[in-house]
């Protein structure tokens, strides 16, 4: 089979669905540089670095601040198999996919689930989450920050203090919106905090960062349990219950990024690499830069869309500001429009799951992606097709739209 295959050489196709997205060029250029052992000085120092460099963007002053290797769901898994144990009763805020997801980790993990639910398009409300705590009287509590299947943002400003009152963990998974809109791990006061890189920030799935509370940390360290191979006299061990997986074993994880460096996986150098560029990205444009930017992306997408007499799904008051959700309309069949873009313009934007499969596109503007030239190229194009399509729109009414919102 020697040389039956070309090099790969995709189409330069812009990114506009729910994520990935392009990958800004430095973060690509970053991942080009030579490998290091994972113990060189020079190396441990890059990984330093990476925890200092996430913490602003969490929100937060935690000293375990650091990246699990693999996507962003190797970070959820490993937070949520490391808080809970079988049997333990774990409460979870429902409203799309993901929370659907952590649903299903928490299952697989033997824990008693319960949700407190809200239909697609919504979030739910504070008094609900607190009135599900005192009945339920969980161990852990789990939200998705923002669900990019219903592109919908749950309100987290007084979660934590809900979850510390009544003796609970809180755990958040804030993969679709860190780097994009504000993560306040501290001021929320929630115990950990997950993301990826595929979305806001920029960069390749492929590197999870995780910021963990002190609070937490000492529940997970209980269960520490070393690896035999690596077991010495002098590594304490925990009294709790084994975590029920080897890489996803956050106390072994931890150990590895601490002064101990004690070994636990081989490091994906290059994904640190990108991950230590991602946050370079957002710290030389300035957070609050960041989060303006992507709030007019996300302003300017919605306005295009109603402008050309498309309606937005979902409540206003809670929406994403890197993911628009859109009605397909009557009489437009929603793989031909997207095949379209695809092919006509290289432009993709996603479709939907579950009850919403059929119904919406989501089209995103975040990370490198969230500026406004890409905005209104991809309205351009969404009008050109939806023309063809034999829907009427107002020619060039999506993209003054648009500009409107950036002249204001």
């Amino acid at each position: 089979m020697t040389g039956s295959y070309k090099q790969i050489d995709p189409p330069q196709r812009l990114l506009m669905g729910p994520g990935p997205v392009n990958a800004h060029p430095r973060v690509l250029r970053a991942m080009s540089a030579d490998l290091l052992g994972q113990f060189d000085p020079e190396f441990t120092a890059y990984m330093n670095e990476v925890m200092a460099l996430y913490r602003p963007i969490f929100g937060t002053e935690n000293k375990w601040t650091f990246l699990v290797d693999g996507t962003a769901r190797s970070a959820i898994e490993a937070s949520l198999i490391s808080l809970a144990k079988p049997g333990d009763r774990v409460l979870v805020l429902n409203f799309g996919r993901f929370g659907l997801l952590l649903t299903e980790i928490l299952g697989r993990i033997g824990a008693q689930v319960r949700t407190v639910d809200a239909e697609w398009g919504k979030t739910v409300p504070l008094d609900e989450v607190a009135a599900a705590i005192a009945e339920f009287e969980p161990k852990v509590v789990a939200t998705v920050h923002g669900d990019t299947s219903t592109t919908m943002a749950q309100p987290l400003e007084g979660l934590g203090a809900l979850c510390r009152e009544a003796g609970a963990l809180s755990y958040v998974d804030a993969t679709a919106t860190i780097g994009g809109m504000e993560i306040a791990s501290d001021r929320w006061g929630v115990d950990i905090v997950t993301g990826g890189l595929q979305k806001c920030l920029g960069g390749p799935s492929g590197s999870a960062p995780i910021t963990i509370s002190d609070h937490a940390a000492e529940h997970i360290f209980a269960r520490r349990h070393t690896e035999l191979g690596i077991q010495r006299d002098d590594l304490e061990q925990g009294s709790g219950q084994r975590i029920g997986s080897n890489y996803f074993d956050l106390a072994m994880v931890m150990d590895y990024w601490s002064e101990k460096r004690l070994n636990h996986h081989t490091e994906a150098t290059s994904m640190l690499y990108a991950a230590r560029e991602c946050a370079c990205v957002c710290h030389d444009e300035g957070l609050d830069a960041r989060f303006a930017r992507h709030a007019a992306a996300g302003e300017a997408m919605t306005a295009g869309l109603r402008a050309m007499g498309l309606t937005v799904f979902g409540d206003d008051a809670t929406r994403m500001t890197n993911v628009t959700g859109v009605y397909i309309p009557d009489g437009v069949e929603s793989e031909r429009v997207r095949t379209r873009m695809r092919e006509d313009f290289e432009i993709e934007i996603g479709t939907s799951f579950g009850p919403l499969h059929g119904k919406i596109w989501r089209i995103g503007a975040m990370g490198y992606n969230a500026r406004k030239h890409k905005v209104l190229i991809t309205l351009g194009a969404l009008e050109a097709v939806l023309r063809a399509e034999g829907f009427g729109v107002a020619a060039g009414a999506g993209v003054d739209a648009a500009l409107e919102v950036y002249a204001s």
